[in-house]
């Protein structure tokens, strides 16, 4: 390390765990692999099976890079339920969609999920009709999708579309740590570039400007939701059904108070401390400083509910930071590893997630015509975004026949 410059930190990404090394890998079985427009995808068939007939398809979500479909795979088979297994006894055939570029904008991707639908029409045998969705960001990816082929009059010939804690009302990642993606001196690191990209600004309820230091609705994201508005905002064909990792009865994370320290760091980017989200005007969220070269800055918000405690999947978001931090010499005083990143309210659309009343209401005691969606259900326990319950996962598939 250069005593003129902290150390290049930003060699790391908030992956969604469907990103993530699988602690116990599994064997991909053979499959075959077909290029799409701006992705790809992997075709596994169902139990008894020679040619496509019952087909399901299931969209990878947001990370930085290229979609690593064996990743996927492992996390949605290798947990505590075997999501694709169980789809595989009961004859469905699988085509994992991938991207080209995760945080490439929704709507370029969304032309590989087109393109995904119509292959799978053209190639089944049998006139089952499809099973339509993704987990996180691939289920706003093929949402889109699906609500611009109806538009054009293109026959998707969908029966269900579902989702996965997809953020629906939007997605929250605190504020100061977008800010220190920025504030690292080192232009277009990994970090910065994801903060910065098409998909987080489209997904990200609030989103910090570098060149601005405003907190604010992305441009990019008042334009996506412009779009798919023009298409409908949903599709309307298909029976439309969602999970959320996160809880109905308006409790969160209760160890995760307002307004307190969560993460401190020392030796390099010594003080800069960052604190969960409170509510009020002028809410100190982050203190960011550096030694070189040397810089500090404060980053406040206005009018924010209390984000991090809010029900919903969680994120590892400042142990993922700490980690990364403690790789080039950083002593971390670390107090809460994961806070919320896709509100239950968003993932099954709900409610809004700008007001305290909306991001905590009881769910459960709503009339769940509120909802865009045909029917859903909340995790019984605060789970980690997009992880795969027994609960969640066969409540999914047993609605996938209509």
């Amino acid at each position: 390390m250069s005593e003129k410059t902290e150390p290049n930190v930003g060699m790391f990404t908030l992956a969604d765990p469907v990103a993530a090394e699988p602690p116990h890998p599994i064997k991909v079985p053979d499959h075959e692999e077909w290029p799409l427009p701006n992705g790809f995808a992997w075709v596994f068939l169902g139990s008894g099976n020679s040619e496509i007939t019952r087909p399901v398809i299931i969209a990878d979500g947001f990370n930085l890079g290229r979609s690593e479909l064996d990743k996927l795979y492992q996390f949605l088979d290798g947990g505590e339920y075997p999501f694709l297994t169980e789809l595989h006894r009961r004859g469905r055939d699988v085509i994992l969609l991938g991207f080209e570029e995760r945080t490439a904008s929704i709507m370029d991707n969304a032309q590989a999920a087109e393109a995904v639908i119509m292959e799978t029409i053209g190639r089944r045998v049998g006139n089952t009709r499809l099973v339509v969705g993704g987990f996180s960001m691939g289920g706003m990816v093929t949402r889109y999708a699906l609500a611009k082929l109806e538009t054009q009059r293109m026959d998707h010939q969908t029966a269900v579309y579902f989702s996965y804690d997809t953020p629906h009302r939007g997605a929250t990642i605190p504020v100061g740590v977008q800010a220190f993606s920025y504030f690292i001196p080192f232009p277009g690191n990994d970090f910065e570039r994801q903060m910065n990209s098409d998909a987080a600004r489209q997904m990200l309820w609030q989103h910090y400007d570098k060149d601005t230091g405003k907190i604010q609705v992305a441009k990019e994201r008042k334009d996506f939701l412009a779009a798919l508005n023009r298409f409908g905002g949903w599709p309307q064909i298909p029976r439309k059904i969602a999970v959320a990792n996160g809880r109905a009865d308006g409790i969160g994370l209760p160890d995760v108070p307002p307004g307190e320290v969560a993460l401190r760091l020392d030796k390099i980017y010594p003080g800069t401390t960052f604190y969960t989200q409170a509510q009020g005007d002028d809410v100190t969220v982050a203190y960011l400083y550096r030694k070189f070269p040397e810089a500090e800055d404060t980053i406040t918000t206005d009018s924010f509910p209390e984000l991090d405690g809010a029900p919903g999947g969680t994120l590892h978001t400042y142990k993922i930071l700490a980690d990364a931090m403690k790789k080039f010499g950083a002593t971390v005083d670390l107090r809460h590893e994961d806070v919320c990143f896709v509100p239950s309210v968003s993932a099954v659309a709900i409610r809004d997630i700008e007001k305290q009343d909306d991001l905590y209401a009881k769910i459960k005691d709503l009339d769940p015509g509120e909802s865009e969606l045909d029917d859903f259900l909340c995790s019984s326990t605060t789970t980690e975004h997009t992880v795969v319950t027994e609960e969640l996962g066969s409540w999914l598939i047993d609605r996938f026949d209509v």
